[in-house]
């Protein structure tokens, strides 16, 4: 077994004042009035935000990560919205956060994709709770599910390349780097309801 990562750990308390309104826009899916239209809402907010980080991650010279698909999620939360009944025509047509650019380096995209997996850890919870609640988006949870008995082995890998790139370069890039890319969360999931635009 993995030792746990001093680098997440010391990411989790650096950033920690952003944690809890990031979280929140998760949280409000486990609530017990949840409806199809927040799930959808959140769908929408999200997939603004993974799609172009998505690219920039994918153009970050000597950046890699361990499976390729893992720059691709965005396309599963297309899959979901477009399973909920929006058109592929709409979806082409979904916001996205102009505010995410090309990253300089592996730790500045390392801090990006650590804020990004964040919320991980919930997916699975969230994802059992929506079927319960709205049995019928349970064909609508192609992006949650791809965390189902993955999640924290992927987060235990993350920590691992976190705290080798933290031996070499320090911390500071990575801190920096975690703490733009929750004010930039925060900015777009502030945003308010997203609409997707009629086909």
């Amino acid at each position: 077994m993995l030792e746990p990562s001093a680098t997440l750990a010391r990411l989790d308390a650096a950033t920690r004042n952003h944690h809890a309104e990031v979280d929140g826009y998760w949280l409000d899916l486990m609530a017990q009035g949840v409806t199809r239209e927040l799930y959808q809402a959140q769908l929408v907010r999200l997939y603004g935000f993974e799609a172009p980080l998505e690219s920039a991650l994918a153009y970050t010279p000597g950046f890699v990560v361990a499976d390729r698909r893992d720059l691709t999620r965005s396309g599963l939360i297309v899959q979901d919205l477009i399973a909920m009944g929006m058109r592929p025509a709409a979806a082409a047509r979904l916001p996205q956060c102009d505010e995410i650019h090309s990253f300089r380096d592996p730790i500045e995209a390392l801090g990006w994709w650590y804020v990004s997996e964040r919320g991980s850890q919930l997916y699975t919870s969230i994802r059992r709770h929506l079927v319960a609640r709205i049995p019928d988006v349970a064909n609508a949870c192609a992006f949650l599910s791809s965390y189902d008995g993955v999640a924290a082995a992927r987060w235990q890998q993350l920590g691992v390349v976190l705290d080798q790139q933290a031996w070499k370069h320090g911390h500071e890039g990575l801190v920096a780097a975690a703490s733009a890319a929750f004010e930039c969360t925060r900015r777009w999931f502030r945003g308010g309801e997203p609409v997707a635009r009629p086909a």
